[in-house]
């Protein structure tokens, strides 16, 4: 029995995850003495920045409501139809699509912290520009603000992988990563479940815009301030921590200069089997975040107060279930009881099928079933935080050092599907109170559901692959993916042969 300790000194081979070994590989992992730092300081700024972001996505889903419905009389309202409405939900998608490549690369090349940065400063200014654009009932004006809005906030998802990928230890990956985008969720919770208290303030419904934009703009300005890249670019980080989590990532230091793999990249099976997962995660995600206040609205008979508040309930329920999920994720991989391919598959499934049945069932619910309509809806939308120890996290199990550019091709095949999704509504929901259309709207997401999920069974991995090492070696059948590695680590190597 051989033991092999990882060191600063290790090879940069045996770091970046190949090593030529024969026989069974055992790794067992030495307790870390940071059981919290600054990796978890950072992932906090992360956290907010993502419920501040979805603070700028959603605030037109609850605002669409009392903006066309006035409430008392007096109320400024728009006498918007349902295709009007829709095409100003998905024109966020427009500019987000086009922005998702190239805020891979300007990640890659400038860092996330910078970019999503600045980016934030820009799109809180346009939130807080809504309300004078719709003055007067100009729904293009207001196309072309979310239009930008999808543009500054297509830096988000790449620019935090980006980060995410430095940051993230291989043996934390699910919790921190899982941890950092359930803000999506907390941010949409906030904003919907306090959008009916602002509504009956003396802002109205103008004033959801400006509190979202101010919040996000000095969240911005902090995060320009006390974010960083990555390990060695913080001030206050110990040595300790910094080696540590160097050595677990996988993303060399060299990452930013590497030029993308874009040949391998789209000749691989497993990032094939990632797009659809994606793409199936967020057509159901947006399909039910753009539409469920109208859903609650039309079918159900709920008031503007109860929408608010029970809109928000099943994104609090995911929020929660990612805090719970993603550690047992962590737990059944580090200890050797489900590989990281398996694991992933596993909730991956979990957080798409189960969504599946909830949606099938709910689409023949009525306004007389009001109370299980809004309990399976709360279990599809809360078991979709599965999905985040899923797909979300696998860009960097394929890929470390080319996380945030993967992140950015396979969100913008995902959100340009997705982006039809609230036109399908408003093709399909002629009468926003028939309950027979929105049941074929569920019944097309529950088939994408099933579909795209089958597809990364199918060819999904979750092992380093070849082209992600700076020295773009290839892999053999001898070759060991080494999944957990760092100064802390012991790899024990049983020869069987």
């Amino acid at each position: 029995m051989v033991y092999i300790l990882v060191t600063e000194r290790t090879p940069l081979l045996l770091k970046s995850g190949f090593v030529r070994l024969k026989g069974n590989l055992k790794l067992r992992r030495k307790k870390d003495s940071n059981a919290f730092g600054v990796r978890h300081v950072q992932a906090l700024l992360m956290f907010f920045g993502m419920a501040f972001g979805y603070f700028l996505r959603v605030n037109i889903s609850a605002a669409i409501v009392p903006m066309t419905k006035p409430r008392t009389t007096g109320d400024e309202y728009y006498d918007w139809d349902s295709s009007t409405k829709s095409l100003i939900l998905s024109s966020f998608f427009w500019g987000y699509v086009v922005a998702q490549v190239p805020a891979g690369l300007l990640a890659k090349r400038f860092g996330g912290k910078l970019v999503l940065g600045i980016a934030t400063v820009l799109a809180s200014i346009i939130t807080m520009l809504h309300p004078w654009a719709a003055s007067g009932g100009s729904w293009q004006v207001i196309c072309f603000l979310r239009v930008l809005i999808g543009l500054t906030q297509g830096v988000l998802y790449p620019s935090v992988h980006t980060l995410l990928a430095k940051w993230a230890p291989r043996t934390e990956r699910s919790f921190l990563a899982t941890s950092v985008y359930s803000g999506a969720q907390f941010g949409t919770v906030i904003i919907l479940a306090t959008s009916g208290f602002i509504f009956d303030s003396s802002m109205g419904w103008p004033g959801i815009f400006y509190i979202s934009g101010a919040v996000a703009l000095a969240w911005s300005i902090l995060f320009l301030v006390f974010g960083a890249d990555s390990p060695k670019d913080s001030k206050v980080i110990s040595k300790q921590e910094r080696e540590y989590i160097e050595h677990l990532t996988g993303s060399g230091s060299e990452s930013k200069s590497l030029p993308v793999p874009w040949k391998s990249l789209f000749t691989s099976a497993p990032f094939y089997g990632l797009i659809a997962a994606q793409t199936g995660f967020t057509w159901g995600f947006y399909t039910l975040l753009t539409e469920i206040p109208t859903y609650m609205d039309s079918v159900l008979k709920l008031n503007v107060a109860s929408n608010a508040l029970l809109s928000a309930l099943p994104y609090f329920v995911m929020w929660l279930l990612c805090l719970i999920v993603s550690p047992i994720s962590d737990m059944l991989i580090n200890r050797n009881i489900l590989s990281t391919t398996v694991g992933r598959k596993l909730f991956n499934t979990i957080g798409q099928w189960i969504p599946m049945a909830c949606l099938i069932g709910m689409s023949y619910m009525t306004s007389e079933e009001s109370v299980a309509a809004i309990t399976l809806l709360t279990i599809g939308v809360g078991f979709n935080a599965a999905a985040f120890c899923g797909y979300l996290v696998n860009h960097m199990d394929l890929s470390p050092n080319f996380a945030g550019p993967m992140m950015s091709i396979s969100n913008g095949f995902g959100n340009l599907l997705s982006l039809f999704a609230p036109l399908v509504v408003g093709a399909v929901v002629v009468n926003e109170e028939e309950p027979s259309e929105w049941r074929i709207v569920f019944y097309i997401t529950a088939g994408v559901y099933l579909v795209c999920n089958a597809l990364f069974i199918i060819f999904g991995q979750a092992t380093i692959q070849s082209w992600n090492d700076p020295m773009n070696l290839p892999t053999n059948t001898k070759s060991q993916t080494i999944e957990r590695i760092g100064e802390d680590t012991e790899a024990t190597i049983t020869k069987s042969e």
